[in-house]
């Protein structure tokens, strides 16, 4: 029960908060940078594998054992550092091999990266150590 809570906290935090970024800052970052080459309607079904399978490896490599050592900051600190390395993965590579590719774009968004996988893990180990007591 513990990874359940675990799991569904930490994705109704990183999907809440992602989707007002997306749709506040980056979508109209990227729509200026990238123009026509964006789409204009999500692809949901790669969209979803993505969220599913990346919060998944938040828990698995970051929340389950902050959680056993009872850290909300180790959540942090380590789905930081994990944030920023996923999304620099894309960043970085997409800004060594694209034209259209701006320096803001890969700042803004490693830097969101980080936050995002660090508040999300945080609270969701914050939120299963609440619930389960």
């Amino acid at each position: 029960m513990q990874l359940v809570i675990l799991y569904l906290s930490t994705a109704v935090v990183f999907l809440g908060l992602d989707a007002v970024m997306l749709t506040r800052v980056l979508r109209p970052m990227f729509e200026t940078r990238l123009g026509a080459a964006l789409l204009e309607d999500l692809r949901i079904v790669p969209a979803a594998l993505f969220y599913l399978a990346y919060v998944a490896g938040v828990v698995w490599f970051v929340s389950w054992g902050a959680l056993k050592d009872g850290s909300v900051m180790q959540a942090f600190g380590n789905g930081a550092l994990i944030g920023a390395l996923a999304y620099g993965t894309y960043e970085f590579t997409n800004y060594a091999t694209l034209k259209a590719w701006h320096w803001q774009m890969v700042a803004t968004d490693v830097t969101w990266g980080a936050l995002l996988t660090g508040v999300s893990a945080a609270v969701g180990v914050a939120v299963t150590r609440a619930v389960m007591g």
